[in-house]
């Protein structure tokens, strides 16, 4: 009998294949329903360059939906990179409130995407966190044990 975070995980897969979130290719197969990876793409934004795909990776716990998924940006190959973002550190952890005190079991990784990829977009500030290298210094590997301090909704 398969896990109910299982059944929701295989419909949330689905349904990102049948109708993707605009600017998001994912990446990763059906076979591991606990890692997901996406290709983000930013359109519109003179801050990102046309072509360039930016890794997402999602981990997701046997706790899913309860609990929000491990998501931060990957460099997998010398032609990856983190997106600068104000809200983004330069190791790809996120500081989002989506992805800690406001997640709920209605969120799911659609939301997350649409979440990231619109934090993308609507940019307009080419600069890190203004605690990155703080953050980097002492950040754990999995930002799900970070204590994000929120600096600008504004970005």
């Amino acid at each position: 009998m398969s896990h109910p975070y299982h059944r929701r995980l295989l419909k949330e897969h689905k349904s990102l294949c049948k109708d993707p979130v605009p600017g998001v290719k994912l990446l990763s197969s059906e076979e591991d329903l606990k890692h997901f990876l996406f290709g983000i793409s930013v359109a519109d934004n003179d801050l990102y360059p046309s072509g360039d795909v930016y890794k997402l990776s999602i981990t997701v716990t046997k706790d899913y939906p309860v609990d929000s998924p491990s998501v931060k940006f990957v460099v997998q190959d010398q032609n990856d990179t983190i997106p600068i973002h104000p809200h983004i550190y330069s190791n790809g952890h996120i500081c989002l409130n989506l992805l800690g005190e406001d997640w709920t079991p209605a969120c799911s990784i659609e939301s997350i995407l649409l979440s990231i990829h619109s934090m993308l977009v609507h940019n307009t500030t080419d600069s890190r966190p203004p605690d990155e290298e703080r953050y980097i210094k002492n950040a754990p590997t999995d930002p799900k044990r970070s204590r994000f301090v929120f600096h600008d909704d504004n970005v």
